[in-house]
């Protein structure tokens, strides 16, 4: 149970959960295919595992007495009434979303630590068609000639969080799995209540504030959770 039937679940677990398409909760996409190659090729060395003779593991030259087989049966039991609890809480758990508290939570106040130098400069030719909540959050964080963005006009989506003189437009963005997961947050300059937590899609234009670069909205529309919501 500790070994293979910890591997088996895990394995399992991960190929219904890309089955379902739910696989994106909870690592980057671009990881499906070796989180998916690594479940099929460890179900099968526990398939293959079965092929040895029951009590074959304890086939040693020595005999180890009493004590030392109290104590590893002991192990044995509690590891695998640890391994049944670890996969029947993934199995009974839905997938889920990583909360807006936990993105206040992580949200240090430092500028985003996935993207660099290179996404300003993009920024600043103008190239930012495919600009999401985190490579903004990284240009409204680190760029020097703020005023250079004035006038761009933007359409993000993301949920809310508390932030002065409006609200955060914030999502979660994910190198590799949702351990690494990272808030982005950039400031919409509105009095309109949004709920924290609300998602939201933003239409407006970048304004510089004084030096401080802000969203100045032309419309704010509710929507529900998208079935993807992280950036990568």
């Amino acid at each position: 149970m500790l070994g293979v039937g910890l591997a088996a679940g895990l394995s399992a677990v991960t190929i219904a959960l890309w089955l379902s398409g739910s696989l994106g909760l909870y690592i980057n996409p671009e990881s499906t295919w070796f989180a998916v190659s690594m479940a099929l090729i460890a179900l099968v060395g526990c398939a293959v595992s079965f092929a040895l003779p029951r009590g074959a593991e304890n086939d040693h030259d020595h005999d180890h007495g009493a004590p030392a087989g109290f104590w590893g049966g002991a192990a044995t039991l509690t590891g695998g009434i640890l391994a049944t609890g670890v996969v029947a809480a993934i199995v009974l758990t839905p997938p889920a979303t990583l909360s807006a508290e936990l993105a206040m939570q992580r949200d240090t106040g430092t500028p985003p630590l996935f993207q660099g130098a290179d996404t300003v400069a993009l920024a600043a030719t103008g190239d930012t068609a495919s600009f999401g909540v985190g490579e903004w959050a990284s240009v409204f964080a680190t760029a020097t000639n703020p005023e250079a963005f004035d006038g761009n006009e933007v359409t993000l989506t993301g949920f809310a969080t508390p932030a002065d003189g409006g609200f955060a437009l914030t999502r979660l963005v994910i190198t590799h799995c949702v351990i690494d997961a990272q808030p982005a947050s950039v400031t919409i300059a509105s009095s309109d209540g949004v709920e924290t937590g609300q998602w939201v899609t933003v239409t407006g234009t970048i304004r510089d504030d004084d030096g401080r670069l802000a969203v100045h909205p032309s419309s704010i529309e509710a929507i529900d959770p998208p079935k993807d919501p992280y950036e990568y």
